[in-house]
């Protein structure tokens, strides 16, 4: 099967083409044709799996064949994401398959001032890609309207229950349309998600596929607890030692993965950055130059590094650890490839010990934690406050009962029945914190080219 089978429009395959995606991963060969064809869709499907295009496709495809209403344009299609980092990776995806269409995308999320994203939407949106939270400070101040929206796609549904957006997801599900399209995925089918899908899906069609990433036994992970000001020293340290081998570093954003590369080729280290704002002949000559070993250390973000094709590679370090723990699975499935041996290293401040704990709960086991003499960090590195498999206690009684923006909140949103768990206060995780990188990237798996 290829992309020209399912029937997409012209302008799609085109810049399908132009990026050398040409044959569909499994979720994106189940789920594009349903969307296409009109149905609901409950999509079982883990990042790292190609979903992104699985709905992005065919919802791009449905908005270039109908002319918007008339007067000023408002989203026809509304993707909500649990964060700041996916709702740039998902606008950025629309942006790369639509390239060739006149629509607009526009991201919503916290963290960043509401006037820029008050004049982006009195300007015209065909896509709206946004966070719970903030949409719904957006739907209070009635800078958007939804009543436009044709289609509806709740992405990494299960992350947003776990993070306490029911609430605002209801809200924002009465304020659209009741005739639409509705698309739901999430890494799994449990029985809040089904029960979430009942209640907003239209006999949804199923489809799931198993994730294509999966955690190699063979990988030894292991963590440097360092001050941040100290990490570029360290890092040059450990691949002076390691001078033989091939290393993949990660960075958080381009302009420090670019920065952090002309540090290393300074300290006498061959290396080369790759990254979203390179173009892909650029990239692929930084990918060559890498596997030809004329750069031992490729620098990249999270949405480069996607689908890298290197074979033996035995070390990946993270120089900053990914904002979204299921990175991690993406950044160290470069080593310990067909059963070798690999090594993830992570290089921890105290900044990042919420993030390695969040990656220590996705692996189900601790990663060990070494101090490199002459890099101890001026205060310790707490990772074990909350280990995964550590029993909680009771959690402490909330000392008032208002929200952050002063609005009485109710009993029942404080603990949500089906997680147990309190919602995420409006500022906390809605996408308050740094910016991610791009749109998904290509994968390269088997000889082929799979969209991410």
């Amino acid at each position: 099967m290829s992309f020209e089978t399912l029937g997409l429009a012209p302008a799609l395959l085109r810049a399908l083409a132009e990026n050398e995606y040409t044959i569909p991963t499994p979720i994106q060969a189940q789920a594009i044709p349903l969307v296409m064809d009109g149905r609901d869709v409950l999509g079982g499907a883990q990042t790292g799996t190609g979903k992104t295009a699985a709905f992005a496709l065919p919802v791009l495809n449905r908005l270039s064949k109908t002319t918007p209403p008339a007067g000023p344009r408002k989203p026809r299609a509304l993707v909500l994401v649990p964060t700041r980092e996916l709702a740039v990776q998902v606008a950025d995806s629309f942006k790369t398959y639509g390239r060739h269409l006149k629509l607009n995308v526009t991201t919503l999320f916290g963290g960043v001032g509401m006037q820029p994203q008050i004049d982006q939407l009195r300007r015209g949106v065909d896509v709206l890609v946004a966070c719970p939270g903030r949409l719904i400070d957006h739907l209070d101040r009635g800078s958007v309207k939804l009543d436009a929206v044709e289609v509806l796609v709740l992405d990494e549904a299960d992350r947003m229950l776990d993070m306490g957006f029911l609430p605002a997801i209801k809200r924002i599900l009465n304020r659209l349309p009741k005739q639409r399209q509705s698309l739901l995925f999430s890494a799994t089918f449990e029985p809040r998600i089904k029960a979430l899908a009942m209640e907003f899906l239209n006999n949804p069609q199923e489809v799931q596929v198993a994730a294509q990433n999966t955690i190699a036994q063979t990988i030894e992970h292991r963590a440097h607890p360092v001050d941040g000001a100290k990490k570029r020293a360290l890092l040059v340290e450990i691949l002076s030692r390691r001078h033989s081998e091939q290393v993949l570093v990660f960075g958080k954003t381009k302009h420090g993965c670019n920065r952090l590369a002309e540090q290393l080729c300074e300290a006498g280290l061959p290396a080369t950055a790759i990254h979203g704002n390179k173009s892909q002949a650029a990239r692929q000559k930084a990918l060559n130059e890498f596997k030809s070993g004329k750069a031992r250390i490729l620098v990249a973000t999270d949405v480069a590094a996607r689908g890298l094709d290197i074979h033996d590679l035995p070390l990946v370090i993270n120089h900053d650890l990914p904002m979204v723990a299921e990175d991690y699975i993406h950044r160290i499935g470069r080593t310990g490839r067909n059963g070798a041996s690999g090594e993830a290293l992570s290089l921890v401040s105290q900044d990042e010990a919420h993030l390695l704990r969040q990656i220590q709960k996705l692996l189900g086991r601790d990663i060990v934690m070494e101090t490199v003499a002459g890099y101890e960090p001026s205060r310790a590195i707490r990772t074990d406050v909350a280990p995964f498999n550590a029993p909680r206690g009771p959690r402490a009684a909330p000392r008032n009962n208002r929200r952050a923006h002063g609005k009485p909140q109710k009993p029942e949103a404080r603990a949500h029945a089906h997680t147990g768990q309190k919602p995420v206060r409006e500022g906390q995780r809605d996408g308050r914190r740094g910016a991610g990188q791009g749109g998904q990237g290509a994968g390269v798996q088997g000889g082929r080219r799979d969209v991410r």
